[in-house]
């Protein structure tokens, strides 16, 4: 702790930026260039661009217009600019002194009184110009450029940059190979004038390929290693009895299974039978059926003699799969002896207390719940299966503690993760490589198709007419408002004003609210008026974004549909459709001030009404917004590929995916040295 006090503040920030490495800040990029290497005279400047000009200053003076300002004007010898500063000190008055020249550098803005630079940088006249571009760095406030631009160049001379592709690698793509390692860093971070600015931004330039190349590589082999440490690791497997209780709910079942279900029910059932904790990935699209595969996964644990953990991220969506699981599981574990139990935050001591008892006793063969399952208090007798639900939106930390929760040294529980948001193959190759992937890849019969209207918020009043006629059929409808995450309060006005304005337009309709503030009772009774019949609309936040599963609501309206994510959109509009009646998804848009959608808004919004196939929405999602979205936080808050798109350098992961195991069987220092190169201590994040 004394050693971190007696560090100055820059080099306090350097190590919040996780800068404390030499090739940390080797590898810290800069995030674009200022060029300069040339002097330009002001006649032969254009408007908008960024010139560096040697000037003598001819008139300096405060004034007051509007706000107090410097205002200095210079004079090259071809034409006059006037320097504005909005923000200064005596000293700098001191040094834009008149018959001072200086060199200027900013951005030209031309009116009627000539060229113009607000807050330009400067220093004295003269001196030798750079010969390579002049890096600008992502920082922080105690971190001024000058101080980390030393700081990475020292970072750049003292790291180990040897080479650690081994002379047997496969041959890279797309030149990525042509340069090494060092090589691409020095230029990366003084690039020469010459270079294509274009080729930079974009990062086509070889120099980056090599980066992309070797932080895929970093990233594969950190897959591999984990892949192959969890293949170590022992499991109780779970073999069912026949004739068990796996087979007594498949026949117990209102409702057979579609080919799909089939499929990934027997592909958990071999990975369960196996002495190796299965790591899978259950994704399907919203509706597919997954809790009903995850119910056959857990009879299957409770066959053999072992526990099962549900974890979900919310007490609705908890709440949803206790009450299926219940009237499915229930009747066939009480003649057994056997229980359902279930663990949440909100519970009164008494009954968890009891729930506490019937987990550690056994029992408690199948336990749901929320984070509440991984509390330290929490203690299974014999946990066979966790399952975690809506997995992205669970921590590192989290999924850890879960998997901690088997009796016994060196033994791991089975872990099922399942997810409504569809993994691209892109991604899942990348991020998921550690993971068995199964996807229920179609939906069971009888699922209307959900019809997706866009409507500006000028139309409200036609989108009410339609609730009326809904509510006169005797359908529900969900009125779905933003979450506004910068202020709770604005969030809980708005879907408070809405709640009123449709309580007034719909008379002799109940209209109920939902918000993630209010008191987990009041929730739930909420929830069972819906849920029941009686109530006819629910206003709500994005609480009821899964989860939720009422057959008769066959409208839904999305309010501010352009402040959403594509995944929750389709989440959302996955809460309709669940029935036999014709269903649609209104989702309504109010364009800014100019009467226009924002670029990223529009696509998102245009995917929507295009598609109801949550692979291709993810796919598009994937598109606008980078993979960051679909993973979570596994990446517990460091992005894991800085440099590399998963789209766009699909060939390099292939390369990189060929070369991990070469690399780890032939050559395992250069792999090691390698991996704690690009990811020092983060690689454990990677195997959760």
């Amino acid at each position: 702790m004394a050693e971190t006090k007696a560090l100055s503040e820059p080099q306090k920030a350097l190590i919040k930026l996780g800068l404390g490495r030499d090739v940390d800040l080797a590898l810290h990029l800069p995030l674009r260039y200022e060029d300069e290497t040339r002097i330009v005279k002001l006649r032969d400047c254009r408007e908008g661009e960024t010139a560096q000009i040697e000037a003598t200053v001819t008139d300096s003076q405060v004034q007051f217009r509007g706000r107090r300002q410097l205002v200095v004007t210079v004079d090259d010898g071809t034409d006059t600019c006037q320097l504005r500063f909005f923000s200064f000190y005596p000293s700098q008055q001191k040094a834009l002194a008149v018959g001072t020249r200086l060199r200027i550098r900013g951005e030209l803005k031309g009116g009627f009184a000539g060229w113009g630079m607000m807050h330009p940088t400067y220093k004295p006249a003269g001196g030798e110009l750079p010969e390579a571009l002049t890096p600008v760095y992502s920082t922080v406030a105690a971190l001024p450029q000058a101080y980390l631009r030393k700081a990475v160049q020292s970072g750049l001379a003292r790291a180990d940059l040897s080479e650690t592709l081994p002379p047997d690698a496969p041959p890279a793509p797309a030149r990525a190979t042509t340069w090494t390692l060092l090589q691409a860093l020095q230029f990366l971070h003084h690039p020469t004038p010459d270079v294509s600015l274009a080729a930079l931004e974009d990062h086509s330039h070889p120099a980056w390929q090599r980066l992309k190349a070797e932080e895929l590589l970093a990233q594969q082999l950190s897959q591999l290693e984990s892949r192959r440490e969890h293949e170590q690791l022992r499991a109780a497997p779970l073999v069912p009895g026949r004739g068990g209780l796996h087979e007594q709910l498949l026949a117990a079942l209102p409702f057979q299974l579609t080919a799909a279900q089939r499929r990934v029910s027997e592909e958990i059932a071999q990975g369960l039978a196996r002495a190796t904790p299965m790591n899978r990935l259950l994704q399907g699209d919203v509706g597919s059926g997954k809790t009903v595969v995850a119910a056959l996964a857990a009879a299957i644990a409770i066959d053999a003699g072992r526990q099962c953990a549900l974890m979900a991220p919310t007490e609705i969506l908890a709440e949803q799969h206790f009450r299926k699981l219940i009237g499915w599981l229930e009747p066939l574990l009480a003649p057994r002896g056997q229980r359902v139990a279930w663990l949440t935050g909100s519970q009164r001591k008494k009954e968890r207390v009891e729930m506490l008892e019937l987990v550690a006793s056994g029992e408690a063969a199948l336990v749901i719940g929320t984070h509440a399952v991984i509390q330290e208090q929490v203690q299974f007798k014999a946990l066979g299966l966790a399952v975690i639900d809506e997995q992205h939106r669970f921590g590192v930390e989290q999924r850890l503690a879960l998997r901690g929760k088997t009796a016994g040294e060196g033994n791991e529980p089975h872990m099922l993760m399942m997810s409504a948001t569809p993994i691209p193959r892109t991604l899942a190759m990348s991020y998921y490589a550690d993971l068995d992937v199964s996807t229920i890849d179609e939906l069971p019969p009888g699922r209307t198709p959900v019809v997706t209207k866009l409507i500006s918020d000028s139309r409200r009043e036609e989108v009410i007419e339609r609730i009326r006629a809904q509510a006169a059929a005797g359908r529900q409808v969900y009125w779905v408002c933003p979450l506004i995450e910068e202020s709770e309060s604005l969030d809980l006005t708005n879907a408070t004003e809405t709640h009123v304005a449709l309580s007034e337009a719909l008379p002799g309709v109940m209209v109920g609210l939902l918000h993630s503030r209010m008191p987990q009772p009041e929730k739930k009774a909420v929830m069972s008026l819906f849920t029941g019949g009686q109530m006819g609309v629910l206003v709500s936040t994005t609480v009821i974004e899964v989860g939720v599963d009422v057959p008769n609501a066959s409208l839904m309206v999305i309010e501010h549909a352009e402040r959403f994510g594509l995944s929750q959109l389709h989440q959302l509009r996955g809460r309709v459709g669940r029935g036999a009646a014709a269903s649609a998804c209104v989702l309504l848009y109010s364009a800014g001030d100019n009467g226009r959608l924002g670029e990223t808004a529009r696509s998102r919004l245009k995917a929507m009404a295009e598609t109801i196939d949550g692979f291709e929405i993810a796919r598009r999602d994937l598109e606008i917004r980078g993979p960051g979205e679909f993973l979570g936080a596994r990446q517990s808050g460091a992005p894991l590929l800085r440099f590399a798109d998963l789209v766009l350098d699909a060939a390099l992961l292939e390369w990189a995916k060929a070369l991990a195991p070469i690399l780890l069987d032939r050559h395992p220092e250069l792999a090691r040295k390698h991996v704690m190169r690009w990811l020092g201590g983060r690689q454990d994040y990677l195997k959760a």
